[in-house]
């Protein structure tokens, strides 16, 4: 029988690497549903390549365009807020969640509804709403399987494992492009560096959180919310060469770790297949390459925002909306030439001290409109603060 799928985000690098890994496979595949936010003619050329059934495109502005290129097919078409249970109400097998931002979170709720495994890659989804996600997952018997490397690791190394057992938890960071930066150039650098990773290429908005490190903030984070262990038994450490992006220290004295290449076809491959050893087309590691392998610790004072991580665990259950939300503003500001780099870690350790902060830090965040509330004060307060 073949395997109901959904990709939400279809037209991104992971709905295209997901894509990719079902094309060498695809009498296996039924494509229930590929949404997209404004690529209707990427989202188009994908449904008719992989006969999907159902098509959304978030902008309803394109909703016409949409529709008249898949004239003279079965394809049916949606746009805006639709609920994905008024598009298919019975339970599908697997569902990719990979809309990029806080906008990721409404159709991620909708799909634990509706699928029977949801591939969660919208990391605002498990930041900012994770407490609504486990709730809806334990309700509707859904899986939820992390897709970022670093926690698909820790899931793979933690499988059968109590928290007794475990020492430390660790999270790689590659150290990004300003790694052997002298700390007192990095108020000089200039958005083009900044977006210049020296492993891979990605979006500018995530090439910025790398280079500084924000990305492992919220990976930590994420990782707390997932796996419940000890807020303290994680720790970042730098790894240039990006193969191994967890670790984890056990009691009884070993080490373990999981290595391969940052392609993303990896994961998301092992989830869909549930390691069934499916043949991967992916670079492997060469031999000569685990000589060069190193680690070593985290300069605070070039990134200061490892220190934010226990002020996002410690200060109230929403104050990690708040620096998610902070941080897009300050990241888009400081690529518009509006702020300095060290601007971004420096402004939202001053949004701590504003006399509001505590209240909606505090505010326990119920329902998705409750995250928008705390999401919006926090974006205007961050923009207010920057812009004058």
């Amino acid at each position: 029988m073949k395997k109901k799928i959904a990709i939400l985000g279809s037209t991104g690098s992971i709905g295209d690497s997901t894509l990719k890994i079902i094309s060498k496979d695809l009498k296996n595949f039924d494509v229930i549903l590929l949404t997209a936010k404004n690529n209707y003619k990427k989202l188009v050329k994908q449904a008719k390549k992989f006969k999907a059934k159902n098509i959304l495109i978030k902008n309803e502005n394109l909703f016409i365009k949409t529709k008249k290129l898949v004239n003279k097919t079965k394809i049916k078409v949606f746009s805006g807020d639709v609920p994905i249970k008024r598009i298919f109400s019975k339970k599908i097998d697997f569902t990719m969640s990979a809309v990029v931002g806080i906008a990721g979170l409404q159709p991620t709720v909708d799909a634990i509804k509706v699928s029977k495994t949801v591939a969660l890659a919208n990391k605002e989804s498990i930041i900012c709403g994770w407490h609504i996600l486990e709730k809806l997952k334990k309700k509707y018997n859904t899986k939820i399987l992390p897709v970022d490397s670093e926690h698909f690791s820790i899931m793979e190394l933690m499988q059968n494992t109590s928290e007794d057992e475990v020492e430390e938890i660790i999270i790689t960071a590659s150290g990004g492009p300003f790694l052997y930066t002298p700390f007192k150039k990095l108020n000089l650098i200039k958005p083009s560096q900044a977006i210049k990773h020296p492993n891979w290429k990605m979006g500018k908005k995530i090439s910025v959180d790398s280079a500084n490190l924000m990305n492992k903030v919220f990976e930590v984070i994420e990782a707390y919310r997932l796996f419940k262990f000890d807020k303290k038994k994680y720790r970042i450490i730098i790894h240039p060469q990006s193969y191994v992006h967890s670790i984890i220290r056990f009691k009884n004295g070993l080490t373990k770790m999981i290595l391969y290449n940052s392609d993303m076809k990896i994961p998301i491959s092992n989830l869909i297949y549930k390691n069934n050893n499916k043949f991967i087309n992916s670079k492997k590691i060469k031999s000569k390459t685990l000589d060069k392998m190193n680690f070593f610790e985290v300069d605070k004072k070039k990134f200061p925002s490892v220190k934010l991580i226990d002020k996002c665990l410690n200060l109230g259950p929403s104050c990690s909306i708040i620096v998610n939300a902070a941080n897009e503003v300050l990241v888009d500001l400081f690529l518009k030439g509006k702020i300095s780099y060290l601007d971004i870690v420096d402004t939202i350790n001053m949004i701590f001290k504003d006399k509001e902060f505590k209240k909606y830090a505090r505010r326990n965040a119920g329902s998705i409109n409750d995250i928008k509330i705390i999401d919006n004060w926090a974006r205007l307060k961050t923009f207010n603060m920057c812009v004058r």
